[in-house]
Order: C-alpha cells, then sequence, then structure tokens
C-alpha cells in the first residue's frame, strides 16, 4: 500500500526538493502534520521527526471523486518524511493504484494507476538529486 525510499541527507535538506518535485508532477500540499510537535505538545513524548504531507493533484482528485464520491475518504495521498539516525530520512508514500484497488471500482484503476506513476516519479526524482 506504500512504497519508500531512503536518502542521506536530514529530513530539512529534502523536504524542499520533495515538496518541489511533486509540484513538478501536478501535487500540491494540502495538509501537514509536524507528528513530533503534535506528540510533544499533546502527550509530553520525545519521538524523531517525522511530518506528514497531504498532497493532492486537482485533476486525478477530481477524476476519482466523479468515479467514486466515496473515495474522498482515500484523500490526500499522504507523503510521510521520517528522520532516521546519522542524518539520513525516510520518504515514503501512499500506492495510490493500490490504496483505490481495495475500493472495488474499476473506473478508479487508471486514475489510481496514473497517480502511483506520477508519485514513482517524484520517488526517482528525488533520489537522483539528493545523493
Amino acid at each position: 500500500m506504500a512504497f519508500s525510499i531512503d536518502l542521506d541527507r536530514p529530513l530539512d535538506e529534502v523536504e524542499p526538493v520533495l515538496r518541489a518535485r511533486l509540484a513538478d508532477e501536478g501535487f500540491g500540499v494540502l495538509t501537514e502534520i509536524d507528528v513530533q510537535a503534535t506528540l510533544r505538545a499533546k502527550l509530553g513524548v520525545e519521538v524523531p521527526r517525522k511530518r506528514i504531507l497531504g498532497a493532492c493533484n486537482p485533476r486525478l482528485a477530481h477524476a476519482a471523486l466523479s468515479a467514486e464520491p466515496d473515495i474522498a475518504v482515500l484523500l490526500p495521498c499522504n507523503v510521510v518524511l521520517s528522520q532516521l539516525p546519522e542524518d539520513r530520512t525516510r520518504v515514503q508514500f501512499l500506492d495510490a493504484g493500490a490504496a483505490m484497488e481495495v475500493v472495488g471500482n474499476p473506473d478508479l484503476g487508471p486514475i489510481g494507476r496514473e497517480a502511483s506513476e506520477r508519485m514513482h516519479r517524484v520517488a526517482g526524482r528525488l533520489r537522483e538529486e539528493i545523493r
């Protein structure tokens, strides 16, 4: 339901490049959750840095919602940045194609595949740019 890449750069260096590559593929970031700050504020606990970005491609979202209004529960596509030891970062991407399959509407197949292909291109370009 997801795929990931690990990069040899800290989260703060990866995030702006990730946002730019998402934009290249037509995705805007609608939501941002700073998991570390939220858990610190709400529970007083310390966890490693983690940010959840809710990425949306408006054209694909509209097509999916037109085919299946209840697909909204799976939107937007989450992209998660996690700080790893030694200033490394893991980026996880929702596999929209796999996620949409669970709905059982065949009209969503091409939309999910396109979203997944776009996210895979984002991951590939990110891997090329950040070594």
